[in-house]
């Protein structure tokens, strides 16, 4: 063998090595690209069992806390239920104990949520005993027994962990949940569990609606007050109770509170914010049992409160009723209306002093043109404002400007002359019932201008029809800028 052929031979030696470390890593990279798309088609055609059924009991779950959770927010108990998931604690060691002491294995789920329930329970009796005996508030309450019971609870499972006879294997999933290993058997309680608080919900709805916004208006209408309150916490722990399983005790109160919280932010009746709050909730439950499906190292419980969480930012910001983003449009908005109104008014007064009398209409004698600095003075606007409203006011038509000065148009004309009266309204109205000095009316009529009734109105109307008017328009009661 020559040494060119050599040379080539280990030339082609390393090109195949190199293609086929290509190949492997191609493949390596394909696989790892095609098992996330694998995993989610399987979670979006619902092709394993154990993924069905804790959607299914994750997203009932989320359903039944948000409609719940609504209630308590309004109530404005909604650390109640952290309370009452903390005060669970003891009582599923104890119930644990007791299952040991009678030959059990301890681990019996009914067993196990009967005693949370009782000592549930007695935490909310506890807290309503505290509150209405003494004079501790209700907050402060709710403190001492979550404190306590959840202290109760760590030394009895502490004991647990030395019993011979048994350990606590499995009892801290109380604590932090475990979704992903929901049993059918778990799914049907927690089913049942939300279609009995949801027909509960919709048959004392009435009732609970006036409980939450005026508790002392249902008693005197003779509704059993004390009767409801301790309904609506039965339906809080048949929820927390039956939640315990899914996200633990310690992110309960997650989905009692974030996703009625966040529906607060989409509008301000009630029934649609049971309903939003009930479907941000299985919102919640249903992507975040997805999520940690599709990904195994996410547990579902923590994935489930992030999710709500992310409801709740969104409706935050961007909510109908109460976002940020919708008030601070809604403001800028009526600023702006404000301003306009302020302009029109004010090249209305600036030229009133002017005018001639008896003219009915602008187009008879223009109206008196008026500079930007008296215009200034009589606003205490900022040039650069001032010059954006007149911009603005000007492509509605309402006036023309040159470099200095601006002239209200005949539309203009109109629109100022009904905008004073109805102002001169509210100043006649304050001078005449509210004794404010006439120097002073201005910026008081301003704040509370449009809510006259009807009635109310004919009777200023009728007084200023007994002034001395300027084109039906009542002589302005204050000194105007000049």
């Amino acid at each position: 063998m020559t040494l060119a052929d050599a040379s080539c031979s280990t030339v082609l030696a390393y090109a195949a090595g190199f293609a086929e470390s290509l190949v492997c890593a191609a493949g390596s990279a394909f696989l790892a690209y095609a098992a996330p798309i694998d995993a989610l088609w399987r979670l979006a055609t619902l092709q394993d069992y154990n993924t069905r059924v804790v959607l299914l009991g994750a997203t009932l779950l989320g359903v039944a806390a948000g409609a719940v959770g609504s209630l308590t927010l309004l109530r404005r108990r909604s650390l109640m239920g952290d309370a009452l998931s903390h005060a669970t604690l003891p009582g599923i060691a104890l119930a644990f104990m007791v299952g040991i002491s009678l030959g059990g294995s301890g681990k019996s789920l009914p067993l196990l949520l009967l005693g949370a329930s009782v000592t549930g329970l007695l935490g909310v009796a506890a807290i309503l005993a505290i509150h209405n005996l003494t004079r501790i508030k209700e907050d402060a309450a709710l403190g001492i027994v979550l404190s306590v019971f959840f202290g109760l609870g760590i030394v009895l499972l502490t004991m647990v962990q030395q019993m011979e006879s048994g350990h606590a294997a499995g009892l801290k999933s109380f604590i932090y949940g475990k979704t992903a290993a929901m049993l059918v058997g778990d799914a049907w309680l927690i089913g049942a569990a939300a279609a009995a608080t949801l027909l509960g919900l919709a048959a004392l709805f009435k009732e609970f609606k006036l409980l939450c916004f005026d508790e002392a208006y249902a008693g005197a209408r003779g509704m059993p007050t004390l009767a409801l309150d301790v309904i609506l916490m039965a339906l809080v722990v048949v929820i927390t109770i039956v939640g315990l399983q899914a996200v633990g005790l310690i992110l309960m109160i997650a989905l009692l509170v974030i996703p009625a919280a966040a529906a607060r932010f989409w509008t301000e009746r009630m029934t649609r914010m049971t309903v939003i709050a009930a479907a941000l909730g299985g919102l919640a439950g249903a992507v975040g049992s997805a999520i940690s499906a599709v990904a195994p190292d996410a547990p579902s419980g923590p994935m489930i409160v992030l999710v709500a969480t992310v409801c709740f930012v969104v409706s935050m910001v961007f909510g109908t009723a109460r976002g940020v983003a919708w008030r601070a449009l809604r403001r800028r908005r009526l600023s702006r209306r404000i301003d306009r109104r302020h302009l029109l008014r004010g090249l209305y007064e600036l030229g009133e002093a002017s005018a001639p009398r008896r003219a009915t209409s602008q187009a008879e004698r223009p109206w008196p043109a008026a500079t930007r600095r008296r215009l200034l003075r009589l606003r205490s606007w900022a040039p650069r404002r001032l010059g954006a409203v007149i911009r603005r006011v000007a492509r509605e038509g309402l006036c023309t400007t040159d470099e200095d000065r601006v002239t209200l148009t005949e539309r203009g004309y109109k629109a100022a002359a009904r905008l004073v009266h109805e102002h001169r309204l509210w100043e006649l109205y304050l001078i005449t019932h509210a004794d404010i000095a006439p120097g002073a009316v201005d910026r008081d009529a301003d704040a509370i201008e449009h809510v006259l009734e009807r009635e109310m109105i004919e009777e200023l109307e009728r007084l200023l029809r007994q002034r001395q008017a300027v084109e039906g328009i009542a002589a302005s009661p204050h000194p105007v800028a000049t």
